[in-house]
């Protein structure tokens, strides 16, 4: 029986050794990710390292006086806020100001320039069909977009959004390419507007017994063909003044000029009255086609009414057979964000339009597809940069403050528990390597950024931590007081230590939990980094702590009770040993009864 329980005892110690070498390997598998990844510090939110604050003022919108009211100000917060962090900017604050204000703070480094773009344009999103469209100012003289359905037999068949002959996009199939002569293309726009006001006039005939109102018609759309035709052949997209003006005071049902950016090179349009609007889109992402060659789509799934709409619309268009007349342009705030083809019809409520799409472009148009249908109308007021001067003093007074309380939680321990300092100043380094690693990785992959909520969440750790190490050093004590040794009482301590950290740590996670879910803004920052340090207090307590003391305990200076170790037997009013009692071989000495005598 001797060899099995020297076996078991071998066992034993080779179980600190390894669980030091698997927390030492995850130290140095994370500094290695951090460096190799060349994110050596963690991101900062906009209050420590400043960044762009954009004020948007609500707007009523034609016909609606009372639109500007609480609740469509926060769904207005709601879709803005999903908007940005659609883009990846993490940690952008996005809050009402009084009654018609909206203010939209972006941490610098993000891609604040495409967040402050969609930021800015709050108009509602439209599906209106393309009747016209060209390369505009310096691209005028290259070839015109051209794009092809990659159309199948489902009931979501895709689109190919419209590329640009200057880029490297290239489309699946057949092609047609309208004329890039400015010429003709006037010649294209009055034809389409005629033919839809002979449409309207004819309509307009048959409804009316009166000659002179269908002359009237007919007269005030030629009318309107001309001036539409005038603004369309002056149009320069290329120029920012113009395209700030260009089709933003059209109203839904208007035909209208738009600029757009496709392929790099920016083309004018002009579009046909709304027939889909944003809140007719249920939702809409990005995603990489795995089964096929199409790679990265937008998939767009419709409300009931929105189903419909579309199916209308995208059998009109699919009648046509050259372009531009069978594509629809996607317009947010006036300006065409994509014009995909269409081959047939679209029923069944969803669709995907695909092209050579990169995940960036992809992710971009399914934000607007999803978060573009705002309740109201807004302008921007004012574009600020903020300076992280102020948020800098506070960050270093708090590191300072950080600092401090470290300094006096490192006394206390030093002072107190003397030798088991040197097993909780390691482990509170370990906790501190393993919470800056993973702050620094996190700011890549999930966009994590350290704000002054998240410092005083992680002060707040070194309290969380260094209560877990109290725990477990007491319980040991409490088996040294009833008369134990060392190492079984390291062992004897360990399981009810590990009940009461364990249980501790859940209630302050769970909070951190709630905490994060219920909130919004920095205070997220500070449950996160919270909920974070508690899960690494728990690995370092267990896979560094525990297996530390059980090597420091097979040390004479521990094992001995020395009187500076902290474990010191006499120091804390130890009972005597405990010891097994024997009976005697022989004859106990003593009286001897008489009777028996």
């Amino acid at each position: 029986m001797a060899a099995p329980k020297r076996g078991r005892s071998a066992s034993a110690q080779s179980k600190p050794g390894r669980s030091l070498a698997l927390i030492l390997i995850a130290i140095v598998a994370l500094t290695g990710g951090m460096f190799a990844s060349g994110n050596t510090t963690p991101r900062l939110g906009i209050d420590l390292a400043g960044g762009t604050s954009i004020t948007l003022q609500a707007r009523n919108e034609p016909g609606q006086p009372n639109a500007i009211n609480k609740t469509n100000m926060n769904t207005a917060v709601e879709i803005m806020n999903r908007r940005v962090n659609g883009l990846g900017v993490s940690e952008a604050e996005v809050q009402t100001q009084g009654t018609s204000n909206i203010i939209v703070n972006i941490p610098k480094g993000t891609n604040s320039a495409e967040a402050r773009q969609q930021v800015g344009t709050t108009a509602k999103l439209y599906f209106r069909p393309v009747l016209a469209q060209e390369a505009s100012g310096a691209a005028a003289s290259s070839a015109s977009p051209s794009a092809s359905a990659s159309g199948s037999s489902t009931a979501s068949p895709s689109a190919s959004p419209s590329s640009s002959a200057s880029t490297s996009q290239k489309a699946t199939g057949s092609s047609a390419s309208p004329s890039s002569s400015a010429t003709s293309q006037g010649r294209a726009v009055t034809d389409a507007l005629k033919a839809g006001s002979t449409s309207s006039s004819s309509a307009s005939a048959s409804s009316s017994a009166s000659p002179s109102a269908t002359s009237s018609a007919d007269a005030s759309a030629s009318a309107a063909a001309s001036k539409l035709e005038a603004e369309y052949t002056a149009l320069d997209c290329t120029k920012a003044a113009q395209r700030a003006t260009a089709g933003k005071s059209a109203k839904p049902t208007d035909t209208t000029v738009a600029c757009g950016k496709i392929g790099g090179a920016w083309f004018k349009y002009v579009l046909g009255p709304a027939r889909v609007d944003g809140t007719d889109v249920k939702k809409a992402q990005a995603v990489f086609d795995t089964q096929g060659a199409a790679g990265w789509q937008v998939q767009m799934t419709f409300t009931g009414s929105g189903s419909k709409k579309f199916a209308d619309v995208t059998g009109e268009l699919a009648k046509n057979t050259t372009q531009p007349t069978n594509e629809f342009g996607i317009v947010l705030d006036g300006e065409v964000v994509s014009s995909p083809t269409v081959s047939q019809s679209i029923t069944g409520g969803s669709a995907e339009i695909s092209g050579s799409f990169t995940q960036q472009e992809a992710q971009s148009l399914a934000n607007v597809l999803s978060y573009g249908a705002l309740p109201l109308s807004f302008r921007t007021e004012s574009v600020t940069t903020v300076t992280a001067a102020l948020g800098g003093q506070q960050l270093h007074a708090g590191l300072l403050a950080g600092a401090i309380g470290l300094a006096l939680v490192i006394i206390y321990l030093v002072a107190f528990y003397r030798g088991l300092s040197l097993i909780a100043i390691p482990s509170l380094l370990v906790s501190a390597i393993l919470t800056y690693t993973i702050m620094s990785l996190l700011g890549p992959t999930i966009h994590f950024a350290l704000n002054l909520p998240a410092v005083c969440g992680a002060i707040v750790a070194i309290g969380i931590t260094a209560d877990s190490f109290i725990v477990f050093f007491e319980r040991i004590r409490d088996e040294i007081r009833e008369g134990r040794t060392l190492r079984p009482a390291v062992e004897r301590a360990w399981p009810r230590a590990r009940r009461t950290i364990l249980v501790s740590d859940f209630v302050s996670f769970l909070a951190a939990a709630v905490l994060f879910i219920v909130t919004v803004g920095k205070v997220q920052g500070f449950a996160f980094t919270l909920g974070l340090t508690t899960v690494l207090d728990v690995v370092v307590v267990f896979f560094f702590t525990k297996p530390l003391m059980t090597i420091f305990a097979r040390r004479k200076f521990f094992a001995s009770g020395h009187k500076w170790s902290g474990l010191d037997p006499k120091g804390l009013g130890a009972k005597a040993p405990l010891r097994r009692t024997r009976r005697p071989a022989g004859p106990v000495a003593g009286p001897v009864d008489p009777k028996e005598a």
